[in-house]
């Protein structure tokens, strides 16, 4: 009876990680044949590295469902904190090893940028857009939208534009107060997250009648195990990891004289960590929980900045090779159009269909703009 039970548990585990497991076996195949990957053309590398790419995003789906999981546990705000996070943690390893490869002066700053753009235009437009077709007006607390959006305004002023005008001898001092900043920025957001001001980052909603079929689905709803999570979790990164060290030799081999702009690759790495953030974002849309929506996706994108960046000024400080973390004019002014418009949208605590369109043109324009090189 036990080996029976055993059988049955182990059976149906490898049936909700069938992706992990997936990512798993991949990894075990694509580490012994990198070197045949990397030696049969641009073709061979460009499609297995888009194959590793498709892997990696299963990976981070089941990294965001335990990460969802643990949310739904402890509730908000921490929830949606631990989502971001877990994505953030995604981005941070994939970039990280690509840089150890083979550095390149921009892809840093174009990936905080990509995922700016992704989080705030892209996640949050499409959920507004969508969410607005279905319920119209949805509700939310505007506390947040405000804190979200002055603290990137901040991040990314301090550590993304003011680094144009620092001397190129003064860079590693910079760095090291940038370093600093972003510390100090995070750990005073962290305490009113969780402290005295999480009513900031919460909403009440109306209580709904719930329907004998959604009661009977909450009963039989998936039990979150802690310990299971938490591995997976990190069993997850770990092998995301993996797979990045030889996606990233495989697309840059695939890309290599084809004329795509150089954003494509931070654009890459901006959408696998945010795969499974639209999902949920969009779920909460749908469900008519734009609190979600707004924490997740400008929560994204504070992270990205606020955690992101030190980490990387620390790797340059150790290496000792700067990167080019100055935006260019036109990030600059997408960047400050989309935080004008989110500030304009996000000032009355409801969304509706035509805020959300308005941030996904700008998605689109930023779609067109890196498509065009710019």
């Amino acid at each position: 009876m036990c080996r029976k039970g055993l059988e049955k548990v182990m059976g149906a585990l490898l049936k909700q990680e069938k992706f992990l497991l997936l990512a798993i076996i991949a990894m075990f195949v694509a580490y012994p044949l990198e070197h045949v990957l990397l030696g049969n053309g641009q073709v061979v590398a460009l499609v297995s590295g888009l194959a590793l790419v498709g892997f990696i995003v299963c990976a981070s789906m089941r990294v965001a469902h335990h990460a969802e999981m643990l949310a739904e546990k402890v509730g908000d705000p921490y929830g949606t904190m631990i989502l971001t996070l877990s994505a953030v943690l995604v981005e941070v390893v994939i970039l990280a090893i690509m840089m150890s490869n083979e550095p390149s002066p921009t892809l840093v700053r174009d990936t905080i940028y990509s995922a700016v753009m992704l989080d705030i235009n892209g996640i949050l437009g499409l959920a507004a857009l969508m969410g607005g077709i279905k319920h119209g007006e949805q509700s939310y607390n505007d506390d947040s939208a405000r804190t979200y959006s002055v603290m990137i305004l901040t991040a990314m002023g301090v550590s993304m534009v003011v680094p144009e005008f620092i001397p190129k001898g003064d860079w590693k001092i910079y760095s090291a107060f940038t370093i600093g900043a972003m510390i100090l920025l995070y750990t005073l957001f962290l305490r009113m997250q969780v402290g005295p001001h999480s009513y900031f980052f919460s909403y009440s909603y109306p209580e709904k009648k719930k329907r004998q079929g959604s009661d009977q689905a909450e009963q039989h709803a998936e039990p979150v195990n802690l310990t299971r999570s938490i591995v997976t979790l990190v069993t997850g990164v770990v092998v995301i990891g993996a797979l990045a060290e030889v996606m990233s030799k495989t697309v840059d081999l695939g890309l290599e004289g084809t004329g795509a702009p150089p954003v494509m690759t931070a654009i890459l790495v901006a959408a696998i960590s945010a795969a499974p953030e639209i999902l949920t974002a969009l779920r909460a849309a749908l469900a008519n929980r734009m609190q979600s929506v707004v924490n997740i996706a400008l929560g994204a994108s504070l992270s990205t900045v606020i955690l992101t960046v030190p980490v990387m000024e620390a790797m340059a400080l150790y290496s000792g090779q700067p990167f080019q973390m100055a935006m260019t004019p036109v990030q600059t002014v997408m960047i400050f159009i989309t935080l004008l418009v989110s500030a304009i949208n996000l000032n009355d605590g409801e969304t509706n269909a035509i805020e959300g369109m308005t941030h996904f043109v700008l998605f689109a324009t930023f779609i067109m703009l890196s498509c065009l090189g710019l």
